[in-house]
């Protein structure tokens, strides 16, 4: 695969979890010393076209933490684009990541591509849920946009993953959604946060991936809540002209 065939190469970090006091520890980790760490070794490696925070930002839902999160990200002067998550103040997040190189719940279209970015909050009960306004928002956009192809992006994992806990807490009206997909056959993907933990599967003729955290990791397959043991990561995502989907989770050592 040549550069000049890849239309959009994203970096996606999700789930950092941070406080305003960038000292204090979630689980037993320092979350902004672990999103730090994540952020550097990413961008040592490539520079991004955009990158994108998919959720649960902030543990505190404090204006502090995330514009401790914007201050670190502004020396990369790159866009970047985000989205709520349970954990989050969607109102707070969009006060803060607004202008400049930031946006909130903003679609992105790049080339052939779009990106939409929905809003799963629903409370902080755990779960989420689009509602109708958000379905009803994705299927304009699905329906006015002249690219060919299109990644939508959330929080809440609109699949099961395998784990009894962590999809009850999953996405509520993950049918709803899928409907409006089907309607759609430009879409080539689904993009998620929330199970801090690697997913990717096709089905459908979908890619669907979900990302570990840049802090702690949940154990995949399992009925009851548990910490893995692997280090944070974050999703390397390249978006070819031809409409297919090349992506990569890297994850440091604890």
């Amino acid at each position: 695969m040549t550069t000049a065939s890849v239309e959009l190469d994203i970096l996606q970090l999700t789930d950092p979890h941070l406080f305003e006091n960038p000292q204090r520890q979630l689980k037993g980790i320092e979350t902004y010393s672990s999103f730090l760490r994540t952020l550097q070794h990413a961008l040592a490696l490539w520079q991004p076209d955009i990158i994108l925070l998919t959720g649960d930002l902030s543990e505190d839902r404090s204006p502090g933490a995330y514009c401790l999160l914007r201050e670190t990200l502004e020396p990369a002067q790159t866009p970047v684009f985000c989205i709520p998550g349970n954990h989050d103040d969607p109102v707070v997040l969009a006060r803060v990541f607004d202008g400049g190189n930031f946006h909130c719940c903003e679609a992105l279209r790049r080339g052939n591509w779009l990106l939409p970015m929905l809003n799963s909050w629903d409370g902080e009960r755990g779960g989420g849920r689009l509602g109708a306004d958000q379905l009803e928002l994705l299927d304009r956009q699905l329906a006015a946009t002249d690219a060919e192809h299109a990644l939508v992006c959330l929080h809440h994992q609109p699949v099961p993953v395998g784990s009894a806990w962590l999809d009850s807490v999953g996405l509520a009206d993950r049918e709803d959604l899928m409907a409006v997909i089907a309607r759609h056959p430009r879409v080539r993907g689904l993009l998620w946060g929330h199970v801090h933990q690697s997913f990717d599967q096709r089905k459908d003729g979908l890619r669907l991936m979900g990302t570990p955290s840049t802090c702690y990791q949940f154990v995949p397959g399992v009925d009851d809540f548990a910490l893995d043991q692997l280090g944070p990561g974050f999703r390397r995502i390249k978006l070819r002209r031809d409409g297919g989907i090349d992506s990569q989770v890297t994850q440091l050592d604890p």
